[in-house]
C-alpha cells in the first residue's frame, strides 16, 4: 500500500474534526439557548402570579422546538453522511487500486 493515497494527513483529519466539533457545539449551544429563554417565561410567568402552561407562549416554544428539532436531526445526519462518505470513499479507492492497469 502506498502510505500517500491510503491515509487522510493530519491536516485532513484535524479539519475533519474541528467541522464535527463545531456541529456538535453548534447544536448544544442552540439547545441551551432554548432551555434558558424558556425557563425564562416560566419564571416571567411564575413571578407575575399565571399558572404555567404551553398556552402562554405556544407560538415560540412549538416553533422553536421544532426548529430545535430539525438543527438535531440535520447534525446528526450531517455527521453520519461524514462516516457514510468516508466509507464509500475508501470502498472505491480499494476498487480502484485491484482494477488491473492497462
Amino acid at each position: 500500500m502506498n502510505p500517500n493515497t491510503s491515509a487522510q494527513t493530519d491536516d485532513e483529519l484535524l479539519a475533519q474534526a474541528k467541522k464535527r466539533v463545531d456541529a456538535k457545539l453548534g447544536f448544544l449551544t442552540h439547545l441551551l439557548v432554548f432551555c434558558c429563554v424558556n425557563a425564562g417565561f416560566y419564571l416571567l410567568g411564575a413571578l407575575s402570579g399565571r399558572e404555567w402552561h404551553f398556552g402562554h407562549a405556544p407560538f415560540p416554544i412549538w416553533g422553536w422546538g421544532l426548529g430545535l428539532f430539525i438543527h438535531g436531526l440535520v447534525t446528526w445526519a450531517s455527521l453520519q453522511g461524514m462516516d457514510l462518505r468516508s466509507r464509500l470513499m475508501a470502498q472505491e479507492l480499494e476498487q480502484l487500486r485491484r482494477r488491473p492497469q492497462l
